[in-house]
């Protein structure tokens, strides 16, 4: 059951992102990208940053690659109700562009908080940039995805997070359509531990 508290804090949470200029994306966004789901969950996915629909709709995961998402939950009985869904960055970057280090040292705040509101015990990390922030901030070995997608690193002394998933950005198969079969393997992992 959600408590008040909790939905107090990602309200003032939402508000303060809304409001955010601590770098230059405010100017050029249409709406920020908070992210979406329950605050009960279990498990957390971590993109990147918000693309133009994302953008456009101020939800996270909307576009092409929100498509082939929604598929990977359904192949392991989840729905969007049943996780919650964010980014590294609240805001779109000009062009799609990759999150520079200052951004992510700018927005990773709010996805810190977000991370303490609901408590996951299970984080997937979607895609390089959200797989370097996570390991770096749990301290675990930083390695290239192409060599750990799908497996499951085990922290054992946090209070919480138990599990970090290191798995591709969905988009990964918007460009690369052999790459689903990867994804939907990998999706497998989770739903195992679920």
């Amino acid at each position: 059951m959600v408590k008040d508290d909790m939905i107090d804090e990602m309200n003032s949470l939402k508000q303060k992102i809304y409001l955010c200029k601590r770098c230059n994306l405010w100017k050029t966004r249409t709406n920020p990208v908070v992210g979406e789901g329950s605050l009960t969950t279990n498990i957390m996915f971590i993109g990147e940053a918000p693309g133009y629909n994302e953008d456009q709709q101020g939800k996270p995961f909307v576009g092409r690659a929100g498509k082939i998402f929604d598929e990977l939950l359904n192949s392991i009985g989840l729905k969007r109700k049943d996780i919650y869904i964010t980014n590294i960055l609240k805001c779109r970057p000009p062009d799609n562009a990759n999150p520079s280090p200052e951004q992510i040292k700018a927005c990773s705040p709010y996805l810190d908080e977000q991370i303490k509101i609901i408590q996951p015990k299970i984080i997937v990390t979607l895609g390089n940039f959200a797989l370097s922030y996570i390991f770096d901030k749990f301290r675990l070995k930083q390695e290239k995805i192409s060599s750990i997608h799908g497996r499951v690193f085990t922290l054992a002394n946090l209070v919480g997070i138990e599990k970090i998933v290191a798995m591709y950005h969905p988009a990964v198969a918007a460009y690369n359509p052999s790459m689903k079969a990867i994804l939907i393997k990998d999706f497998k992992t989770i739903g195992d531990y679920l």
